[in-house]
């Protein structure tokens, strides 16, 4: 049985995956800033691929690489960018963060994105595949923002989304790569619930925080008009 993922423009295959399609990845990919135009955009952790296939479908960008070290879900990704109508602009390396960024001697990217793995306490898995992709062990905060400032254009974003709890520690860390918060958004799952996630953009320049909050839901399965215009391009039922 196929556990394919049809958006509105692509399908995503997952069954290699041990991370399957979830909220935080699409919101990432759908939130992330594309107002500096960027040439080059680097997803670190691609999993499926699903946050590279949603910049390419919103952006011009001609350069899109992704980066993952789980070979299965690597392989995937690398399919599914390939089944894409934007397989020409796509490309998947094999390979871990400080590999990659020791390799690329100086090249830069004008947008980095990552849905980093991390701990949840409410987790509990015996497959060692899904624990790599889950588990914040298998790419630390600090080696993420280390390696994303160091792969990161002067003029550069980099864009990720972490639970809330970690919020001061991310920007900590950033900080002592000259990296500074510029944009935040909070999100509860609904206007009653703590808030859960925090999606962050970082910068070399030092800009006037921008800082929202977003509701998911109103009620089971009843999305806000908040949510809906910013997923609408992807989910076929919105």
């Amino acid at each position: 049985m196929s556990k394919a993922f049809q958006f509105k423009q692509f399908k995503i295959e997952q069954d290699k995956c041990a991370m399957k399609i979830g909220t935080d990845g699409v919101l990432l990919g759908a939130w992330a800033s594309l107002e500096n135009q960027p040439f080059s955009i680097l997803d670190i952790g691609a999993g499926t691929g699903v946050i590279a296939l949603m910049l390419a479908q919103r952006s011009f960008s001609e350069l899109i690489d992704a980066l993952e070290i789980e070979e299965n879900a690597y392989e995937q990704c690398v399919d599914n960018f390939e089944n894409s109508d934007w397989g020409d602009r796509l490309f998947c390396y094999h390979a871990a963060l400080d590999e990659f960024a020791e390799e690329m001697e100086g090249e830069t990217y004008d947008l980095i994105i990552s849905n980093p793995p991390f701990y949840d306490e409410n987790f509990t898995s015996t497959e060692e595949n899904r624990n790599l992709a889950r588990f914040t062990e298998a790419l630390p905060f600090e080696d993420l923002v280390k390696y994303s400032a160091q792969l990161l254009a002067e003029k550069g974003k980099f864009c990720t989304i972490i639970p809330h709890k970690n919020e001061e520690e991310l920007i900590q860390l950033a900080s002592k790569e000259k990296l500074f918060p510029q944009k935040i958004t909070r999100v509860r799952g609904h206007k009653n619930s703590p808030i859960k996630r925090s999606l962050l953009q970082f910068g070399f320049e030092q800009t006037t925080l921008e800082t929202s909050e977003l509701i998911i839901e109103i009620d089971r399965h009843v999305y806000t008009e908040d949510y809906k215009n910013l997923v609408k391009d992807f989910y076929l039922k919105m």
